[in-house]
């Protein structure tokens, strides 16, 4: 065997405890990106469903936190319940005016043919503004709905609702080609015959 003569590369420090490009083992830390990951996607789940629940009426997620305190366990005296507005006639109602009439929709809930201009003659002859008139998307209701926009209509709501001598008001937003929607359903047809 050859002999080869010494070198710096030969003499081995004696405070090293490695010796060549020997690395120390990696750290498995998988659990702990894992743990984040699924934190993050957790949080930005319910941030985006919260923020849907808050531009769609039809999805409903109240977190307890933003919430605020339950009215219920709170302490203190007790309110009197809110005033009933009284139902409006077609002549006391006041966005009616001959400039701007109130604009009212009429749609037919029930399996009966036509109901929706029954009511809609019915409004019109009791001197509040001729209703648009359509089908129901859901033809299968069973009780008539006033749906009004905003409290200024309630007191038209409930006229409408003495007028039709059927039904129960709703407020809500989600017919947005009126104020106030009519919705008739199976007990109106069992009146009207």
């Amino acid at each position: 065997m050859a002999n080869f003569p010494s070198d710096q590369y030969d003499e081995i420090p004696t405070d090293l405890a490695r010796v060549g490009a020997h690395r120390a083992p990696r750290r498995r830390r998988g659990g702990i990106w894992f743990a984040w990951a699924a934190l993050a996607t957790g949080v930005l789940v319910v941030a985006g469903v919260y923020g849907m629940s808050l531009m769609f009426p039809s999805i409903k997620l109240e977190l307890p936190v933003l919430a605020g305190p339950d009215p219920a366990s709170t302490t203190g005296p007790s309110s009197s319940a809110a005033p009933v507005v009284e139902p409006a006639s077609p002549t006391t109602a006041d966005p009616i005016t001959p400039t701007s009439p109130l604009s009212i929709s009429v749609f037919n809930g029930s399996a009966t043919n036509g109901l929706q201009n029954t009511a809609g003659d019915a409004l019109k002859d009791a001197g509040w503004s001729n209703p648009a008139r359509a089908n129901a998307a859901n033809r299968a209701e069973k009780d008539t709905i006033v749906y009004y926009r905003s409290a200024e209509y309630e007191a038209i709501a409930r006229g409408i609702v003495n007028t039709l001598g059927t039904g129960a008001i709703q407020l809500s937003d989600a017919f947005p080609g009126a104020p106030v929607t009519v919705v008739v359903a199976a007990d109106y047809a069992t009146i009207v015959g």
